[in-house]
């Protein structure tokens, strides 16, 4: 892979194959699982990445790249619980796929100077394209430990036995 100078890329790319091992041993119903009514299931974190992946990332993305600084407006999950609440977990996850994989495409061909290309957030102010990059990594990171945090309680705290009270897992 060509290496443009743009941050986060393997990170991003690598993403779905974390995820990937996080899930390899989920049922269906275990990815349907809330610990509490207000959280998120398994199944709802991957509509959200793949929902957002899309209307968020690359929309932003393709903006960046074809407007002379472009306008953005917060993204707020909550907005979108109903569409994730009864996505399928592995239609929400190859999509999501899918589109990481054309986006990572997409910024490997990008010259490095795109990564000053600015935008107006209206929350944040100023960004340029570089700091999107590293925010997405946070995005990913922070979804990668809630999935995993869901998989532990859900799949390996009871199978712990009393080794499993030493732990303080917050799903």
């Amino acid at each position: 892979m060509a290496e443009n100078g743009l941050p986060c890329l393997d990170l991003l790319e690598a993403t779905p194959e974390i995820l990937r091992g996080l899930m390899a041993e989920l049922s269906d119903e275990d990815a349907r699982w809330k610990p509490e009514p207000d959280r998120f299931s398994v199944a709802e974190v991957l509509a959200h990445l793949s929902h957002s992946e899309g209307h968020c990332y690359r929309m932003r993305l393709d903006r960046f790249m074809s407007e002379s600084l472009p306008e953005f407006e917060p993204d707020d999950a909550q907005m979108y619980l109903d569409l994730y609440r009864d996505a399928d977990p592995e239609d929400a996850f190859d999509h999501f796929e899918e589109q990481r994989e054309a986006n990572i495409g997409y910024l490997r061909e990008l010259p490095s100077a795109a990564g000053q290309r600015k935008a107006l957030h209206r929350e944040y102010g100023e960004i340029t394209l570089s700091e999107m990059l590293h925010e997405w990594a946070l995005h990913d990171l922070g979804h990668i430990r809630q999935i995993a945090e869901l998989v532990r309680s859900r799949k390996y705290l009871a199978g712990a036995g009393a080794m499993g009270r030493s732990y303080k897992l917050n799903p």
